[in-house]
């Protein structure tokens, strides 16, 4: 793909163009799950940049992962832009890229203590984002909810990637807390 011209003014109708061509309301179910995925990718690339600016553990263990995940998003996001109609068809996420994000879960999880009690999101500057970027996934998880219900003929594979991109951008960031050296606070209930 080559772009020659960043601006169309076709948003300024209110409309994008989705792959193939066809236009869509730029509040449309599915412009608004790609945006969210996008975004999503954005807050990740934040974590990225923030863990390569240190001289520390955490951004050279962390950093191959997250360019991955990175390209992942991208490939979802090609998808969630094309209707089922459209004559070219993206990838999306593979279920191996879900095994990728599972097998990095375990390994990250297994140097952590456990949790007894919730935690409440921070954990330093890095821990903090990516809390942020947690919960901006589950915003994306649930616009692609939307979107599948919506148009069945979507594949799956891409919201089982999001629940499970959710899960490591928690236990990614309670890593590099303790990585770090960063006081995680648990939930103290009914605090007065």
């Amino acid at each position: 793909m080559r772009i020659t011209k960043v601006y169309t003014k076709v948003g300024d109708r209110g409309t994008t163009r989705l792959v193939g061509g066809s236009e869509a309301r730029k509040d449309s179910t599915r412009v608004e799950a790609y945006g969210a995925v996008d975004e999503l990718n954005a807050w990740v690339g934040m974590i990225r940049t923030l863990l390569l600016s240190g001289d520390h553990q955490a951004g050279q263990q962390l950093e191959p992962m997250i360019e991955r995940i990175q390209h992942d998003l991208f490939d979802l996001g090609a998808l969630l832009a094309t209707p089922a109609d459209s004559e070219w068809q993206p990838p999306g996420v593979s279920k191996e890229a879900t095994h990728r994000l599972e097998s990095s879960i375990d390994q990250l999880n297994d140097q952590l203590e456990p949790l007894i009690e919730f935690i409440l999101p921070g954990g330093g500057n890095i821990g903090a984002h990516f809390h942020i970027a947690r919960t901006v996934c589950r915003r994306a998880e649930r616009r692609v909810v939307t979107l599948y219900e919506e148009d069945l003929s979507e594949q799956n594979e891409g919201l089982i990637y999001l629940n499970r991109l959710s899960d490591w951008l928690f236990v990614a960031g309670r890593w590099a807390a303790k990585s770090l050296n960063e006081r995680e606070l648990t939930w103290k209930k009914n605090l007065e």
